[in-house]
């Protein structure tokens, strides 16, 4: 097998790596893209392509991540990771932790973790490499791995829920949300949302946002009521998909455009989290991106007449 075969054998998997550890589409292509450029001036084959790949991505992503988060401490309101529809790597026999992993409320919580815990927790938790593997790609010895493990699964751990949806109810209360939203019910809605649900939104200053968020359920079944007519007015799609593994949805502008996807946080059998992503330079990969603040300024003049 050539180095090109090897390594689009592989890109999946260093895809998924790079973007657990990242949490961004366009710096974990980037990184992957990097990793194949290394491979490339490699002077020897190594003995294992996926070992020495993993590694090579895995450092990159670590370094990327390092000057990430000095960019982060200055974003303006709250920070998600890139909306990804689908992950292009599968293992039947891990499915379980990938799709956990995936989830925005799971990428939260990996970046209260340092670059280290989260490249060790990613690599042996999620992905099941062997310490020795994990010891390689990041530098530092199995003991100091394990400790670091330990440490990432201590933190991500007491920031789960107690109690999470089977993924077969999840789906069905996630249907069941949508079909309320559209019929702007404010009773079915609130039924459906946990007491303290939160509505938040990442807009990085660059489109319209809830301000630092919506909460309680009675104040976000009464926000979510109001926006779907003018929306559905002026031709806004509401567009029922699965976002970071989880339900969501994608919105779409009368052109097809994206204007802003959401994530439900759920567990407990109520949503407790609605996370919508509007910064229009993390949309890129989901499709062609709307104006967010023309099509809320024209809901809003959709919506004066009703009032």
């Amino acid at each position: 097998m050539t180095r090109t075969e090897d390594f689009e054998q592989l890109r999946p998997l260093l895809f998924s790596i790079a973007y657990r550890i990242l949490g961004s589409v366009t710096e974990a292509e980037d990184a992957v893209q990097e990793t194949w450029l290394r491979f490339q001036r490699s002077p020897a084959q190594p003995a294992s392509a996926k070992a020495y790949l993993s590694a090579v991505v895995t450092r990159i992503s670590i370094d990327v991540l390092r000057s990430a988060r000095v960019r982060r401490e200055s974003y303006v309101g709250p920070w998600f990771p890139e909306p990804l529809l689908t992950d292009p790597y599968e293992d039947p026999e891990r499915s379980a932790e990938l799709a956990d992993s995936l989830s925005t409320a799971a990428l939260l919580l990996l970046e209260r973790l340092s670059p280290l815990e989260r490249a060790v927790f990613v690599l042996r938790d999620v992905f099941g490499f062997e310490f020795a593997e994990v010891a390689s790609a990041v530098g530092r010895s199995e003991a100091a791995c394990r400790q670091l493990a330990v440490r990432a699964r201590r933190h991500m751990d007491a920031g789960r829920p107690r109690f999470e949806a089977d993924r077969r109810e999840r789906d069905r209360l996630a249907g069941r949300f949508f079909d309320a939203l559209r019929l702007g019910d404010v009773d079915r809605l609130r039924e459906l949302l946990a007491a303290d649900v939160q509505l938040v939104s990442d807009s990085g200053g660059k489109a319209p946002q809830w301000g630092k968020g919506i909460f309680g359920a009675d104040r976000v079944a009464r926000v979510l009521a109001s926006i779907v007519g003018p929306f559905t007015r002026i031709g806004v799609v509401v567009e029922p998909r699965p976002v970071n593994g989880e339900p969501g949805a994608i919105f779409r502008d009368g052109g097809g455009k994206v204007v802003n996807t959401w994530a439900l946080e759920i567990a407990d059998g109520q949503i407790q989290a609605i996370r919508t992503v509007l910064n229009p330079d993390k949309l890129a990969d989901v499709g062609p991106v709307a104006d967010a603040r023309a099509v809320i300024h024209e809901a809003a003049r959709a919506r004066r007449p009703a009032e």
